[in-house]
């Protein structure tokens, strides 16, 4: 029975340490990816974390996964659910909320968080699809499905379910791709919308309208109070005529 268990755990870090050769072309050999790979490490100790979880020895759980953190700068909940090959790109920063469920062969760059919108119990962090790409920056926020095939860009925050076979990048999320058409006629990735330039822009035309406005205002106040003299007004009547 024993055996068996150890069978299948090594069984586990094979294809875990192919799937980092499978993703990684700097990955030079076993050796380098057993001990550098921080990625690889937090994997391993969520395992760990993850089967003390299911048998409710919660505490002991928190310490593996703390510790993890503390050693890869990667953090993963114990509660979450991941599945096979899983590659974690380096990692620093990661975030991987309690009730957050990933699928098969999931890429994941620095700086992602899988995480919640509030402080409700039950289900609120995101289900993850399998074959999905989550660039580096990326938040993905709140209890909702990520379809598999999926690809999230770099730094997009995405607040919505995406359904599967879609391509999503912008803060807030949008799906500029799907089943490989593009959904908008051109996307230049360098320079992607920024919802803060935007406003700031609607913001300068209003007060460049207002200005207007005001100093219209002003000259038809100047007339009013200023009119011009009766002699000038009767001579160009008279050219008029």
């Amino acid at each position: 029975m024993h055996s068996g268990g150890g069978r299948d755990m090594f069984k586990q870090m094979k294809s875990d340490i192919r799937t980092v050769f499978e993703n990684d072309p700097a990955a030079r050999g076993w050796f380098e990816v057993v001990f550098t790979y921080s990625g690889l490490h937090a994997l391993w100790a969520h395992r760990i974390a993850h089967a003390l979880f299911l048998r409710r020895w919660y505490t002991l759980a928190r310490v593996v996964s703390q510790f993890s953190r503390f050693m890869t700068g990667i953090e993963i909940h114990p509660g979450a659910t991941i599945g096979q090959r899983l590659f974690i790109d380096h990692g620093m920063g990661i975030v991987i909320g309690e009730t957050c469920e990933i699928g098969d062969d999931v890429v994941i760059y620095q700086g992602v968080t899988l995480g919640g919108t509030g402080k409700e119990k039950g289900k609120r962090h995101p289900t993850i699809g399998s074959n999905v790409v989550i660039g580096s920056g990326a938040k993905v926020l709140g209890s909702f499905s990520i379809g598999d095939n999926c690809n999230i860009g770099s730094n997009a925050v995405v607040l919505r379910e995406v359904p599967a076979n879609s391509t999503v990048v912008g803060n807030p999320g949008k799906i500029v791709k799907q089943n490989g058409e593009r959904v908008r006629d051109r996307l230049d990735h360098t320079n992607l919308p920024d919802p803060i330039v935007d406003t700031l822009r609607g913001m300068q035309r209003e007060i460049d309208e207002l200005r207007k406005e005001l100093d219209d205002q002003r000259k038809a106040d100047r007339r009013v109070q200023d009119p011009e003299p009766l002699e000038i007004q009767l001579h160009r009547d008279l050219q008029k005529r």
